[in-house]
């Protein structure tokens, strides 16, 4: 079943309760659709995850926390999620998302050399920052759907197997009788 593969990776309700950094965020955390693993609170999980790992801003983590928190949804794993985009994948996910975004504006690509100094980032991003944007957004929002229908499926098409393998041990052992 998905939910015992899953909680063996998730960490312990009560230690997430109790941890000292998160103790500010009160009764917040007492709500059991935040730790709880059903098809909702996961996919919904997914939904927040996969949005804010694309969405190309500082403290992802906190945004998909706040989210999660607010549509009742699991934490951990919303959480988690945002870390599809890290420091290792961030430039081809990124690059991805201009290149998207330009396709969808009809623009051309423009050649940027990066630099690491405030120049760079004022003048270059300066051009780029429409179409960099909007792929962000649109594989935010397109990456949020399919994780969802994903999730739903597979968690439904888990269900029905083990259903049907539950009726077939019925029915052996009536047959054994």
């Amino acid at each position: 079943m998905p939910r015992r593969i899953i909680k063996r990776y998730l960490p312990d309700p009560e230690s997430i309760r109790d941890h000292k950094h998160l103790r500010f965020l009160g009764t917040l955390l007492h709500d059991p659709n935040l730790l709880h693993l059903n098809r909702r609170s996961v996919s919904g999980a997914f939904v927040v995850g996969l949005f804010w790992a694309f969405v190309p801003v500082p403290l992802q983590m906190i945004f998909s926390a706040a989210t999660a928190i607010a549509l009742r949804v699991n934490l951990p794993i919303s959480v988690a999620l945002v870390w599809l985009t890290n420091p290792l994948t961030m430039g081809p996910v990124y690059y991805f998302t201009y290149k998207l975004g330009t396709w969808i504006l009809g623009t051309p690509m423009q050649k940027v050399s990066f630099e690491f100094s405030y120049e760079w980032f004022t003048h270059e991003l300066g051009q780029v920052w429409e179409p960099f944007l909007l792929g962000s957004l649109v594989t935010s929002v397109v990456s949020a759907i399919l994780g969802y229908v994903f999730v739903r499926l597979f968690w439904r098409l888990h269900v029905v197997s083990s259903w049907k393998r539950r009726m077939q041990r019925r029915r052996a052992a009536k047959a054994k009788d």
